[in-house]
């Protein structure tokens, strides 16, 4: 907390406005899935096909390589916060199967997580690689791997061939279950409620060709660094169901450039 009230008090005595500390951050609306939704890395239930696609992925700290976008959307229900990945990569790699073992150094997508907008401090992170290899992290004893999100879900799927550089493979999916009993203790109420906001962030890293290193939210840090959670994006919990919201250009297939 004192960090960020150093960095806010900075600011003001810039002559900056409070509110335009954060008024970059993206933000995004959480639909409410409109029936069930089965983890299997397929995405193919009406809710998927209908989420809309956060912003396209930042690559604040790109200096060579290829850039390879990913698509990702949010649902939620009474019970889980549900979080779809699809990265294009050509050569996917992973080899970690142990229970909070740094997915980090594989190819993985990560999701930060702080469900109370007051202490953006106190916030989770859940990280997968391309085997559904879970670290998972919590604000409870100073962020002890003795913590495991009990009943999380994932599931991956992959188009082309893991470990195998002789090929170009085209994109691996991971489906993600997250239980809002998960962030009891932690969270103003659960589960959430229509108009609620919460504050999160979405990355990518890793791989052994071509590493990749994309953000949601730009994390305005000199080096590659993702536990900044005063840049976390801002969600927005909507009741109403996905499928009756008219969503352009929300194709699972079309996965959007980032440009710079």
């Amino acid at each position: 907390m004192r960090k960020k009230t150093a960095t806010l008090l900075l600011f003001l005595l810039l002559g900056i406005p409070a509110a335009a500390v954060a008024d970059d951050l993206p933000e995004y609306t959480i639909l409410q899935a409109s029936g069930p939704v089965t983890v299997d890395g397929r995405l193919d239930e009406p809710s998927w096909q209908a989420a809309p696609p956060v912003d396209a992925f930042l690559f604040p700290w790109w200096e060579a390589g290829e850039k390879e976008p990913t698509d990702a959307r949010l649902l939620w229900d009474e019970e889980n916060l549900y979080v779809a990945f699809v990265a294009t990569d050509k050569h996917i790699s992973a080899t970690l199967t142990q229970r909070d073992a740094p997915v980090s150094r594989d190819d993985a997508v990560e999701v930060f997580i702080a469900p109370d907008t007051a202490a953006v401090e106190i916030y989770f992170n859940f990280e997968f690689n391309a085997l559904g290899t879970i670290l998972d992290r919590s604000p409870r004893d100073n962020r002890s791997s003795a913590w495991n999100a009990e009943e999380i879900v994932v599931a991956i799927t992959i188009d082309g061939t893991l470990n195998d550089e002789s090929d170009e493979d085209r994109l691996w999916t991971t489906e993600i279950a997250i239980p809002f009993s998960s962030f009891a203790d932690f969270a103003p109420r659960l589960p959430p409620r229509d108009g609620d906001a919460w504050r999160l962030n979405l990355y990518r890293i890793g791989g052994a060709v071509n590493p990749q290193f994309s953000v949601w939210s730009d994390t305005r840090t000199e080096k590659a660094q993702y536990h900044v959670p005063e840049r976390f994006g801002i969600v927005h919990f909507s009741a109403a169901p996905v499928t009756a919201t008219a969503i352009k250009d929300s194709s699972l297939g079309e996965i959007k450039k980032e440009g710079r």
